[in-house]
């Protein structure tokens, strides 16, 4: 029942005004008296919670003396429910909309909570019109891939670097196999994620067991341009060590000072 009355709030019900329709939907039709006795609204309020019930339209008062009360079918009420907050998006969307002022492209947006990181990268993958660039790791793919596969279906270009999750594919993919994940996480201190759409947007993410995610979203070129080329660096960097070897390419950089730092992040002794 709790549940109910959690859900119940979040479309605008008190506590008191949960358990008063509750109540009436279990027991109709009653006297407030009876309302507040079956459901522990105070006999001091049940009247004042009853007005309220009935200017939501979520009642009705049934004549007789003393005035009894019947509820709205629950089905009817979701139903009205739900037209009046579609009514009221749709309102709203077109009024603050016609309020707001022109986005500066080089603003920043930073994101905290993974939640929240989520849902501004499905939001970003939802907006794709032609192209999108991604370097993700496999935690977060269950979270991302509905939104990318129905992009894939409409055609869009996908193209991802794939940290894990080898029997994964989101559109092109280029798995990161020329350096071990652990590597690449302890020089970046985790699972640093990006996606770009369109030469437009982009979202740039770490994830960490060690703190809270975090994320920047810009429309800023000259990061959209950074973001973009370094998906296209490893895909690159993947397609060589595909063609010529991972032994070679690790000799490469393990026999040079400079080159460890590089590839590790750790300073060479």
């Amino acid at each position: 029942m709790d549940t109910i009355y959690k859900e119940l709030q979040k479309l605008g019900f008190s506590q008191y005004e949960c358990k008063a329709y509750v109540g009436l939907l279990k027991h109709s039709s009653v006297t407030g008296y009876e309302v507040s006795k079956r459901t522990g609204v105070p006999r001091s309020m049940i009247y004042e919670v009853l007005g309220k019930l009935l200017d939501k339209g979520a009642i009705y008062t049934v004549p007789s003396d003393p005035v009894k009360y019947s509820p709205v079918p629950a089905k009817d009420l979701m139903e009205r429910l739900r037209k009046n907050f579609e009514d009221s998006f749709d309102f709203l969307e077109k009024e603050l909309s016609a309020l707001e002022t022109e986005r500066d492209v080089d603003v920043i947006w930073r994101i905290r909570s993974e939640q929240l990181v989520i849902e501004e990268m499905v939001d970003i993958i939802n907006k794709v019109e032609k192209e999108l660039w991604l370097s993700v790791w496999e935690p977060q793919v269950p979270r991302i891939k509905e939104a990318i596969d129905r992009q894939a279906e409409k055609g869009a270009n996908i193209f991802t670097v794939l940290f894990g999750a080898p029997e994964t594919h989101l559109g092109f993919t280029y798995h990161h196999n020329y350096m071990t994940s652990d590597v690449v996480e302890d020089r970046m201190g985790g699972h640093l994620t990006v996606v770009v759409r369109d030469a437009e947007e982009v979202l740039i993410a770490n994830f960490t067991e060690q703190a809270s995610a975090w994320a920047v979203k810009t429309k800023d070129p000259a990061l959209v341009l950074v973001a973009t080329e370094y998906i296209r660096h490893d895909i690159m960097v993947e397609e060589i060590t595909k063609e010529f070897g991972a032994e070679k390419l690790e000799a490469l950089w393990k026999n040079k000072n400079d080159l460890i730092h590089v590839m590790t992040g750790k300073r060479f002794k």
